[in-house]
C-alpha cells in the first residue's frame, strides 16, 4: 500500500500540469501499475497532493479499575495461595474486609468496593503476568489389603455425591522425595464429600497403628460427626482395627474398586490442592519434620476450610467428543457446611465462632514460616525433590 501511495504521488505531480491527452496516459499508467478502477485512480491522483488531514486522537474511556489497585489485588491473590480467578472473585467479599481489619490492606473504601466487585475475567487479565505454572505429580504408595476386603463393600465414585455432611473419603500421600527406600512420612487426608471439609494429619510411616491414631485425631477435630468412611484398598485402611471401630461407632465403612482412582475423586484432588501445593515433594523422614508437618496441618485446617472457596461439579454431559461441565457457585467448606439442610445447630455455632476469630494475614504468615522451616530441614539433609528428578530425566 505504501508503494502505491508513493507511485501515485509521483504521477500526481505530472498529472496536475498535464493536458487532457497526457492525463489520460498517466491515468492508464497508474491503473496498469496498481490494478485500481479507473475512477478510483482518477480520484487518488486528485487527492495525492492535498495536505493530509490530521487523524482525531482517540480518547479511551477511563479505566474502571485503576493501576493503583494492582498491589492490593496481588496481595489478596497471594494470601489465598494463587487460586483460580473465579474462586478469588468469590472470596473477595469476605477477604478484603478481613485484611483491612488486620491493617494488612491499606486501601480506601472506594478501592475496597472496586476490589470486591471485580469480575473473574478482569482478575484473569490483571493477574496474567503474576501466574507461575507448575504441574507436578505424586506417586502412589497403595498396596493391596488382605482378604478382609471381601467383608467391606465396594463404593463407586457416583454413590455419595448427594451425601449429608459426615461421609468422608480418606487417602495417604507419601513424602518420599523421589527416594522410595527406607522410612518416610505420610499424610492422611480426610475429605468430607458434601462440604469439602478437609483435615490432614501426618504419620511417621504407613503402619496401620499410626494411620489409625491419625484418623482418631482427625475425627476429634472434625466440626461434625463422621458417619461414613470410604478408603482405597491399602492394608493401612483395610484391617480389623478400623473395621471394628466403624462397627462399634455405627460408621458406614466402604472401599473403592481396585485400580479405580476416580472412586476416591473427592480426596484424590486434595493431594495437590491441600498437600503438595503447601509442602511440596521433598523427603520428610525425621521426627522434627513430622512435628512441623502436623503444626502446618493444624493451622491449614482453619485456613483452607474457612477461607478457600471451591466449586463442585453439578452436571456433566457428553456430546460426541465434547464434554460440557457445569459447576456450582464457589463457596468455602465452612459456607457449605453451615448452609447444608442437614447440618445440626451446635456444629454450625462452633464453626461460626471459630470463623470470627480468624486473622487471615497472621495465619498466612504463620503457615509460611513453618513451611520455610520444613524446607530448610529437608534441604539440610541434601534430599532431592521429585521435581528435580523429573527435570533431570527430561
Amino acid at each position: 500500500m505504501k508503494a502505491r501511495k508513493a507511485v501515485t504521488k509521483q504521477l500526481a505531480k505530472r498529472y496536475q500540469s498535464a493536458n487532457r491527452k497526457a492525463k489520460s496516459h498517466l491515468l492508464n499508467e497508474l491503473v496498469a501499475l496498481t490494478g485500481w478502477h479507473r475512477d478510483y485512480a482518477r480520484a487518488a491522483l486528485r487527492q495525492a497532493l492535498l495536505p493530509e488531514k490530521p487523524r482525531p486522537v482517540r480518547v479511551g474511556r477511563k479505566p474502571t479499575y485503576p493501576a493503583d489497585l494492582q498491589p492490593a489485588l496481588v496481595l489478596c491473590w497471594a494470601v489465598l495461595r494463587a487460586p483460580a480467578s473465579k474462586l478469588l472473585a468469590a472470596s473477595m467479599s469476605y477477604l478484603v474486609p478481613m485484611l483491612r481489619t488486620e491493617k494488612a490492606l491499606d486501601i480506601t473504601d472506594n478501592q475496597a468496593a472496586l476490589l470486591m466487585r471485580m469480575s473473574a475475567s478482569t482478575i484473569d487479565r490483571r493477574l496474567g503476568g503474576e501466574r507461575a505454572k507448575m504441574r507436578l505429580r505424586g506417586r502412589s504408595h497403595t498396596k493391596p489389603g488382605s482378604l478382609l476386603k471381601s467383608q467391606i463393600p465396594i463404593r463407586t465414585w457416583a454413590q455419595w455425591d448427594d451425601a449429608v455432611p459426615g461421609f468422608v473419603e480418606i487417602d495417604l500421600v507419601g513424602h518420599e522425595g523421589g527416594n522410595n527406600s527406607g522410612e518416610f512420612c505420610f499424610t492422611l487426608t480426610v475429605t468430607d464429600i458434601a462440604t469439602g471439609w478437609t483435615v490432614n494429619r501426618s504419620v511417621r510411616n504407613k503402619a496401620q497403628k499410626w494411620v489409625f491414631a491419625a484418623l482418631m485425631h482427625v475425627t476429634g477435630v472434625f466440626p461434625f460427626p463422621i458417619i461414613g468412611i470410604d478408603s482405597d484398598n491399602g492394608s493401612e485402611f483395610i484391617n480389623e482395627e478400623l473395621k471394628r471401630y466403624c462397627e462399634e461407632q455405627h460408621i458406614t465403612f466402604t472401599r473403592s474398586r481396585p485400580g479405580n482412582k476416580n472412586d476416591g475423586a473427592h480426596v484424590e484432588q486434595k493431594n495437590w490442592s491441600r498437600v503438595r501445593e503447601l509442602v511440596g515433594y521433598m523427603r520428610y523422614d525425621t521426627p522434627a519434620e513430622l512435628e512441623l508437618l502436623n503444626q502446618i496441618w493444624e493451622l491449614d485446617r482453619i485456613f483452607t476450610n474457612y477461607l478457600l472457596p471451591q466449586q463442585k461439579l453439578v452436571k456433566k454431559t457428553r456430546n460426541g467428543a465434547k464434554v460440557t461441565k457445569i459447576h456450582d457457585k464457589p463457596a468455602t467448606p465452612h459456607q457449605r457446611a453451615i448452609n447444608h439442610r442437614d447440618m445440626r445447630k451446635m456444629p454450625a455455632i462452633r464453626m461460626n465462632a471459630a470463623y470470627k476469630k480468624i486473622r487471615v494475614m497472621a495465619l498466612s504468615r504463620q503457615i509460611l514460616a513453618l513451611t520455610k522451616q520444613l524446607e530448610t530441614l529437608a534441604k539440610a539433609k541434601g534430599g532431592t525433590t521429585t521435581q528435580h528428578l523429573k527435570e533431570a530425566q527430561s
